[in-house]
């Protein structure tokens, strides 16, 4: 699950710094919580490439009744009040990866593909399935492949702990990570 907020260009990025130092803790230890991710980009840091300003939480559910607690927390509500009712992106997981070591994760990548009409979902899964495993050995901390089938398109979700240069090819929206809330009773998944 991802939503994400576009912020004006002038905005003070310092403001959502504060709020990931301040409040990212709150969801260390959600009950039925993978991993959430605090992830923001800055239009100013050329390293990102990314022409807005974006605050952008990115999670991973145990199972759609956790999320839905979330959703119907007050700690939701007050997200909401602050930076306005998102636009929710939930995507049936497809494989997951999830290193204990993940909450040192620095720097995320996400990417979109479509899937055309008719495709093979097996054989896409198992591409993105490899593709995910040459990731891990790369070293990224977390990393998970989904698609969506209301508008037939696939995600690739990474968490690294530092920089890898295959990053900078493609069309990949890159994020800083400000911290990362990784349950101890959920901290490890099984590897493919």
């Amino acid at each position: 699950m991802q939503y994400s907020f576009a912020l004006p260009a002038d905005y003070d990025m310092a403001i959502v710094r504060q709020r990931i130092a301040s409040k990212g803790h709150l969801l260390d230890d959600f009950d039925g919580l993978h991993f959430k991710a605090y992830l923001h980009a800055s239009r100013d840091r050329d390293a990102l490439a990314t022409r807005e300003n974006l605050y952008a939480p990115f999670y991973l559910w145990r199972d759609s009744a956790a999320m839905q607690r979330f959703l119907g927390s007050a700690g939701f509500a007050q997200l909401a009040q602050a930076f306005g009712w998102p636009v929710i992106r939930c995507w049936p997981v497809w494989d997951a990866y999830l290193s204990p070591e993940a909450r040192h994760a620095t720097l995320a990548s996400r990417e979109f593909d479509t899937i055309a009409p008719y495709s093979a979902l097996d054989v896409l899964r198992q591409d993105d399935r490899d593709a995910l495993q040459r990731d891990i050995e790369r070293g990224a901390l977390a990393a998970l492949n989904a698609f969506e089938p209301t508008t037939w398109t696939r995600v690739r979700f990474r968490l690294w702990g530092e920089p890898h240069p295959a990053l900078a090819a493609g069309h990949r929206q890159l994020y800083d990570v400000g911290h990362v809330s990784q349950p101890k009773a959920h901290s490890a998944m099984p590897s493919l």
